[in-house]
């Protein structure tokens, strides 16, 4: 081709509307990104394909964007770049219809003059497989919330109509079942993912210096203020604000909470200038706000204000097959974090992690399977991988409950023969790992029954390679 070709080629292409234009006459779906995975444009099957209109797809994450299994099966937009080369893949997307669809993904880097990635150009090619039929139980996503159980399917299809809009949203569930990063996602899914998600727990935090946490204080108005402060609600203007534990907040709290929602102005301690703020409500709790208004423990009208969309997070005793699916999606996380190959779990093992009731729900299934590759010295997991708790459980099948341990018997000559000593390191490490899990993975709380320091804990965690 001649040079003149070339840069006639080169002009038409470097125009925005000339390339849009060219686009958008493709039977594919195409989008352009920035090297980080933002997008820049998207052509007409893209819209088609997604439902996400063009005018609003700028600075768009991908992964929100897409909503494919592929991003977390090696996309190197995800995992980065090992080599310059197109990657592609067999996938399904949520379409516009919150379908889910099989699609042919190809995915490959912008080169610039050396050996940078200046951006990145992915096509979508859909119709290379049967639409998905819901009702056989396919897995259902949402970010790294993942599930298949009637309940997780239908808040699923709901959440990323919510993440649209503004209103306040409420999580409840018992405590490990996900509220977090169900509220992180929605903020990510949103038009405020460029804003900050700034989370706040109510029940961590002294009632002296909640207020300060969410509104700030001016200069030398606390003792010891030698400098103003500008509080959690300012710090997340123009993004989120989640509130955990809400169900703890005080009620002088509540009330000056209530007064910001209703005007969106934030009135620092010691200051009678309000500035106006620009803050999504989100909040969670794993208490009955309605008995705790009942017992006039909670503001009703607050609790009207931030019942306007709320997500009830099912335990995961009553989500069914989603237990397998968690532990598999757990297993394979792990095995990526401490560069393992397993096979999977022993029959044994299924059935009691089947068989166990999970108060602490999803993170402590988590923690278990955290727990289990760690500690897993062949290519199974057997049931001796897990922690020893797990088996004084309730409702165990009978054939895996522990039976008593009978005494060591003197042998012929009166000698009590016992198991060789473990080694003080290995003691060491289960006791931290052992309180980890019951602590939810909490570290202070796993200092405090183990009855150490913070520091003793982590320079021991350091020293053992837990993170």
């Amino acid at each position: 081709m001649s040079s003149i070709n070339n840069a006639l080629i080169s002009s038409l292409l470097s125009d925005t509307d000339s390339l849009s234009a060219l686009l958008d006459e493709l039977p594919i779906g195409v989008a352009i990104m920035g090297s980080e995975g933002k997008l820049l444009m998207v052509n007409k099957t893209y819209e088609t394909l997604t439902g996400l209109m063009r005018e609003r797809a700028e600075g768009f994450k991908c992964l929100h964007a897409l909503r494919c299994d592929y991003c977390f099966k090696g996309c190197p937009v995800m995992k980065g770049w090992d080599n310059s080369t197109c990657h592609k893949s067999d996938a399904t997307i949520i379409n516009r219809s919150r379908e889910k669809v099989h699609v042919r993904l190809t995915v490959a880097p912008l080169m610039n003059g050396g050996n940078g990635i200046r951006g990145i150009i992915e096509t979508v090619t859909p119709g290379l497989g049967p639409i998905a039929d819901h009702s056989t139980g396919d897995v259902f996503g949402f970010g790294e919330l993942v599930g298949r159980s009637p309940q997780v399917r239908k808040l699923f299809s709901m959440t990323p109509a919510i993440a649209q809009t503004d209103s306040p949203v409420l999580i409840t569930g018992e405590t490990g079942t996900g509220k977090d990063m169900l509220a992180e996602e929605i903020h990510n899914a949103s038009d405020r993912v460029d804003g900050p998600f700034i989370k706040i727990n109510c029940g961590a935090l002294p009632e002296k210096l909640l207020e300060s946490e969410f509104f700030g204080h001016a200069k030398n108005a606390l003792p010891g203020s030698d400098h103003a402060k500008p509080g959690r609600l300012r710090m997340a203007h123009g993004g989120t604000l989640y509130i955990t534990e809400i169900g703890d907040l005080p009620m002088p709290i509540q009330t000056k909470l209530l007064a910001y929602m209703d005007d969106h102005m934030v009135y620092p301690i010691g200051s009678t200038k309000g500035m106006r703020t620009d803050v999504r409500i989100m909040a969670a709790t794993q208490h009955d706000l309605e008995r705790l208004a009942r017992r006039n423990q909670f503001r009703r009208d607050l609790l009207y204000r931030l019942n306007v969309i709320r997500l009830h997070l099912p335990p995961l005793r009553e989500r069914g097959d989603d237990i397998s699916l968690l532990q598999d999606h757990f297993l394979k996380t792990f095995q990526m974090r401490f560069n393992k190959s397993l096979d999977g779990f022993s029959r044994n093992a299924e059935k009691l992690l089947e068989s166990y009731a999970y108060p602490g729900n999803v993170r402590e299934l988590r923690n278990l399977i955290e727990y289990a590759v760690s500690f897993c010295d062949g290519k199974v997991i057997r049931m001796r991988h897990l922690p020893g708790y797990i088996l004084g459980g309730a409702g165990l099948p009978q054939p895996l409950a522990v039976a008593p341990q009978a005494p060591p018997q003197p042998d012929a000559r009166g000698n009590t023969r016992s198991t060789p000593p473990e080694r003080w390191e290995d003691v060491q490490r289960t006791m931290i790992l052992d309180a980890l899990v019951k602590a939810g993975g909490k570290k202070q709380e796993a200092a405090k029954i183990l009855g150490w320091g913070r520091s003793t804990l982590w320079r021991k965690m350091k020293r053992f390679g837990i993170e």
